[in-house]
């Protein structure tokens, strides 16, 4: 057998052992008594009786092993014209004293921290000041909604919330300080105090003596230790969307989360000591937590916080600036992302003028990456592409093509095969096992591995209904899509993206792909709308690639004829419309469920997460049935 087939066999046949040896590329303060207790299903636990500190593996483990002159953090803001590197003594120096301006707060083990920040170094220190005093920190993606924020103060009832005076956007200033006030007006919980980082964008008023400025909470702090917490301890709360409209609080703990990426790290992305990482999301979003912050620091790497945009920060370039100037090895962004780039750069001249003799390899999640995105990257960049599947609630990798391990040959649309740990099912809604190319859930085999949520923040319940009561023994990941006969996984999309036509269960994914082949267009989303002949049928929006001009109804007709051959008459694609731009989240989801609401001729709430609310309204007269 290969590297990545032996390592897989022994995760699923012997996790203990597995998880046990990968643990030991950590820090322990006291070691574990149990690597998997599995005492309690459906709750299983990792590394019980241990005792370890996030923070210290990620600074102070490295520093004591020679490597504090090393860059840890590289801050590059192209909107403030601000750039600034963190060798790992001075980011521990930050770290300790903001833990201890923390601690003069009134913050303890296991107390809550609310971090609404932007992407400033703060962001970064106010996560690793948490873990190093053992408490918990949540953090929201900064300008979120007050509504929004009030509701996820009032679920972790902090004792702090760190903020800003505002963020910075391409075209604009966003004051943060009277959302926080608003939000903590709304909430039924009272926060003891909040620390507001001032920038020179915007001043914030602050209410004394509630409120208190960072450089003043600093200036009289003494530098914290590191404070040993148990394996099972959490270490933040992120906030999820969930279907009954409130959040739900994913847990992550302190062990497995550390061990899951740090293993990761290496085995998954190829990363070593050393190496700069960049993971071009935002620490609001898991991406960010796992990728940005802990899993570059657990390793030794150097990681880039990025405040800007993949276009207009000045221009489709902004992403080969960075990688250049950083010499970053592995990129790890969105497909939106690259498609934003693809359109506005269709033949790729602004990354040949950079040097990117760097740069190794481009990672791709956070949606389906659609094959004629994949091609472009891989033409353009020369280098692999490699799409992989994961969420918010597992941390870190479900699918992807383990590099570290091994190479595997690329099947563009699959994010390949199973990462070890995971044991990857597809079930009928019986509960049988589909048959090889059949679609149906995806789950994943209990116990998941370590790193993944052990359950919702003060809300078991809520975590076994939502995620393990519909197939006994599966954790549900919510996607649909199947297992070939080489064992490669297809996510074709979220189970609510599976459209009934006549009944024939079809895959909007799938239409997808056909449509983002064609030349003209730059990205687009097919929805199922509601139809009183067929129960639903497909309808298309598509965004052209920038200096495009075609006949708006020549290219329906091709795109409906495209769709008509390679995915059959049953779709009975017919409609499409040519749209300026298509509502996303804030981490470059599209909206999906909110245009199919409108379709139907819903009037559902403006989503808190959404990027561009005029984006939005422009499409509903687009969107919306004729009386």
């Amino acid at each position: 057998m290969g590297a990545y087939a032996t390592a897989y066999e022994r995760s699923i046949t012997d996790p203990t052992r597995f998880w046990g040896l990968a643990a030991r590329d950590l820090r322990w303060l006291t070691p574990p008594d149990r690597v998997l207790d599995d005492g309690a299903p459906p709750f299983y636990r990792w590394f019980t009786g241990g005792e370890l500190n996030t923070c210290d593996n990620a600074l102070d483990r490295h520093i004591d092993e020679g490597r504090g002159d090393q860059a840890a953090l590289i801050y590059d803001s192209p909107v403030t014209g601000t750039k600034r590197v963190y060798s790992y003594l001075e980011l521990r120096e930050e770290v300790a004293l903001f833990a201890g301006a923390l601690r003069g707060l009134g913050v303890g083990r296991g107390d809550r921290v609310v971090i609404y920040l932007p992407m400033v170094p703060e962001a970064v220190v106010s996560m690793l000041a948490c873990a190093r005093i053992g408490a918990v920190h949540s953090v929201v993606f900064g300008g979120f909604a007050a509504r929004e924020l009030a509701i996820r103060v009032d679920d972790a009832r902090p004792k702090v919330v760190i903020s800003a005076s505002c963020g910075v956007e391409t075209a604009r200033i966003v004051p943060y300080k009277p959302l926080l006030d608003e939000a903590l007006r709304l909430a039924s919980h009272k926060v003891d105090h909040c620390v507001i980082v001032q920038r020179p964008q915007a001043h914030a008023d602050l209410l004394r003596p509630r409120d208190v400025e960072w450089s003043e909470a600093i200036s009289t702090a003494l530098p914290a230790e590191c404070v040993p917490v148990a394996a099972t301890d959490p270490l933040y709360i992120l906030y999820t969307s969930g279907t009954t409209g409130l959040p739900k609080g994913v847990v992550r703990d302190n062990g497995g989360h550390a061990v899951a990426l740090r293993w990761s790290m290496e085995n998954i992305y190829g990363m070593e000591p050393g190496d700069v990482f960049w993971a071009a999301s935002d620490v609001g979003w898991v991406v960010g937590h796992s990728y940005i912050v802990y899993a570059p620091l657990l390793t030794g790497c150097t990681t880039v916080l990025y405040e800007g945009k993949p276009v207009g920060t000045p221009d489709a370039g902004a992403f080969w600036r960075v990688a250049a100037e950083h010499r970053v090895k592995v990129l790890f962004t969105a497909p939106t992302a690259i498609r934003a780039i693809k359109k506005e750069d269709p033949s790729g001249a602004l990354a040949k003028r950079y040097d990117l003799s760097a740069l190794e390899t481009l990672f791709l999640a956070g949606e389906r990456l659609d094959p004629d995105t994949y091609h472009w990257a891989e033409r353009i960049l020369n280098r692999p592409v490699v799409d992989h599947w994961w969420q918010t609630e597992t941390g870190w990798p479900i699918v992807a093509n383990p590099l570290g391990l091994e190479r595997m040959p690329v099947k563009p649309g699959s994010p390949t095969m199973p990462v070890p740990g995971y044991e990857v099912r597809v079930l009928r809604p019986d509960g049988e096992e589909a048959a090889s190319g059949e679609d149906g859930a995806i789950v994943l085999k209990l116990p998941l591995p370590p790193g993944t949520l052990p359950t919702l923040w003060q809300d078991d319940e809520r975590f076994v209904e939502s995620y393990l009561s519909r197939f006994p023994g599966h954790y549900l990941t919510g996607d649909g899509g199947h297992l070939d006969d080489d064992g490669y996984v297809w996510v074709m999309g979220r189970t609510d993206d599976v459209i009934n036509v006549a009944g024939h269960r079809l895959s909007t994914g799938t239409m997808e792909e056909v449509i983002a082949a064609h030349p003209a267009v730059a990205e687009c989303a097919v929805i199922g709308v509601a139809d009183a002949l067929k129960g639903q049928v497909p309808r298309g929006y598509v965004v052209l690639k920038t200096g495009v001009d075609t006949d708006p109804e020549r290219l329906r007709e091709e795109l409906v004829r495209a769709v008509r051959e390679q995915v059959g008459p049953v779709a009975s694609f017919q409609d499409v419309d040519v749209v300026p731009a298509l509502p996303k989240t804030r981490s470059g989801k599209i909206l999906r469920g909110t245009m199919r609401a409108i379709a139907d001729g819903e009037d559902p709430p403006v989503p808190s997460t959404i990027e561009d609310p005029a984006v939005l309204e422009q499409l509903r007269g687009i969107l919306r049935p004729a009386p």
